[in-house]
Parts: C-alpha cells; sequence; structure tokens
C-alpha cells in the first residue's frame, strides 16, 4: 500500500490516535522531537496527528518504541479511532473502582507482581490507556484478582493498600 491508497479520513484517524497517545503519556511535541533525539521533530508529528502526512510503518514502530506502546495501539479501531463512552462506563462500573499506581507497581518486590502487571497490562491494552503513571480497574477486576489469588475482594483490596500499590 502506498500513499496514494491511504484515504485522507484514515490519515486522520492514525493521527488522531497518534495524538491521544501522546497526550496520555502528557508529552508535548517538542518533548517527543527531545526524546526522540531530533529523529521526529515537532511540526512533522503535528502533520501526522492532523492527517495531512501518511506515517510510514517504520516510523510508526519507531514512534511506538518511544511511546513505550504496542505498534497496534497506534492504529485507529475497528468502527473509529474513538473509545467514547462505553469504554467509561467500563471503567465505572459497579462498585468503588482501584487506582493502580503503575510506577509503584513496577517496583514492587512482591509475588503478586508478575500476574497483577499482566492482568494490569491487559486492561491497558483492551482500553488503550498508557498513561503510563495511574490506572483505575472496575471492582469486576478487583473481584478477577481476587479469584486469581483466592481471596475474597475485600482481602484483595487490603492486599493492594499492603502492596503500596493501590492510590
Amino acid at each position: 500500500m502506498d500513499e496514494e491508497d491511504v484515504s485522507p479520513a484514515y490519515a486522520r484517524e492514525v493521527g488522531e490516535r497518534l495524538r491521544q497517545i501522546r497526550r496520555q503519556q502528557g508529552l508535548s511535541l517538542q518533548a517527543v522531537e527531545e526524546s526522540s533525539g531530533r529523529e521526529f521533530k515537532a511540526s512533522v508529528l503535528g502533520a501526522y496527528e492532523r492527517g495531512e502526512r501518511i506515517v510510514s510503518v517504520l516510523r510508526l514502530q519507531r514512534l511506538a518504541t518511544i511511546y513505550g506502546v504496542p505498534v497496534d495501539q497506534l492504529l485507529p479501531r475497528e468502527g473509529g479511532s474513538s473509545r467514547g463512552g462505553a469504554g467509561i462506563r467500563g471503567v465505572l462500573g459497579t462498585g468503588d473502582p482501584v487506582r493502580i499506581d503503575l510506577a509503584r507497581l513496577e517496583a514492587l518486590d512482591a509475588p503478586e507482581r508478575e500476574l497483577i502487571r499482566r492482568y494490569v497490562g491487559m486492561i491497558q491494552i483492551e482500553r488503550g490507556d498508557f498513561n503510563g503513571r495511574v490506572i483505575t480497574i472496575r471492582s469486576d477486576d478487583v473481584r478477577a484478582l481476587s479469584r486469581i489469588f483466592e481471596r475474597d475482594e475485600a482481602e484483595m483490596r487490603r492486599r493492594l493498600d499492603e502492596l503500596g500499590i493501590r492510590v
């Protein structure tokens, strides 16, 4: 597929997704330019994000590495790139959601770390949420974790507090 095969609408959707991921991570266009060693100029990134330029597969892969996300997360979802209201309702769900500090989770030295990290990673991929700092998980997710660790939900919440990863 060459540039002529890419519709302007699709280029805008890819650009919208690139902007979403960059903003989730709290990065400016200039910050990405700096962190890429000026490989990506802010003006070119802006053109990608506005859909004015088509990003190549190799450059898309490089951006995914810089953003620390799987490359498929930089592409629009089927049915449009918006994750709209359904995603928000899914986060809120029923019961009290739990906020997990992702930096503390990464630094955690406990037997539960790897399973919690994997479970949270699956949630991030499902939501396309790669802000890298905090993620909110539903009560259902806490219940699922409690089953994995053979605890009840209240015990799991206490354990998350003990581990110091619950915000």
